[in-house]
């Protein structure tokens, strides 16, 4: 594989969240309290919003991962027309070949470079669009359930040895963001507007009162 674009996969330096996202604490001063943890990486790349950025993501880098896995078949070939002419081709020949091959490699490697730096530029731009919303659920979700703090053990720099798979709310603030997100994209129903009524139709007028016989 040239560079990486299956899922959201960022160095630990790019993923710098702020302080809320270590360690969402809703009361400070609680000697004992009721705490829970989270993978906040995990929680975005599962949820609907992030599965539909990380195809939109494959999508965009699709086509210069097929050109530079053609590149580097192309090297691929090259290499090995050199090693089947080590008896056959002339040492000008050789030498001509081996300048190509170093030449090609050099330019590929300029440009996967240049690629896997655009797409941690990207991932990270997408993590952080949807890492600000997911907060909001987290602190959301943890007032409303009684968490006097949330730990992301999804980060290197969270000094987290042990925690019970039970205070584990990933799950369940996943759901939460769906539907929350759900819930505000929703179309506004179309308010339904009552068929005018037909206009009243006017009376036929009386006929006149017949006249006396004789008049």
């Amino acid at each position: 594989m040239i560079f990486e674009s299956r899922s959201f996969i960022v160095k630990s330096k790019l993923f710098v969240w702020p302080v809320l996202a270590l360690a969402v604490t809703l009361t400070a001063q609680a000697q004992q309290g009721k705490f829970a943890i989270i993978n906040i990486q995990g929680a975005i790349i599962s949820t609907k919003d992030g599965q539909k950025a990380a195809a939109e993501l494959n999508n965009k880098t699709a086509p210069k991962k097929k050109e530079l896995e053609q590149k580097q078949s192309e090297i691929n070939a090259l290499q090995d027309q050199l090693n089947k002419g080590q008896n056959t081709l002339s040492d000008s020949a050789k030498n001509d070949l081996y300048k190509n091959i170093e030449s090609k490699k050099k330019s590929l490697q300029r440009e996967m470079e240049d690629a896997q730096a655009d797409l941690e530029a990207d991932q990270q731009k997408l993590l952080s669009q949807l890492g600000q919303k997911i907060l909001a659920v987290i602190e959301r979700y943890a007032k409303d359930n009684g968490y006097t703090m949330v730990v992301d053990v999804g980060s290197q720099n969270t000094p987290v040895i042990y925690a019970s798979p039970s205070i584990d709310i990933t799950k369940e603030v996943i759901e939460l963001y769906d539907k929350s997100t759900a819930s505000t994209s929703a179309p506004a129903p179309t308010p339904t507007t009552s068929a005018p009524k037909p206009a009243a139709t006017p009376a036929a007028p009386k006929p006149a009162p017949a006249k006396p016989a004789g008049q």
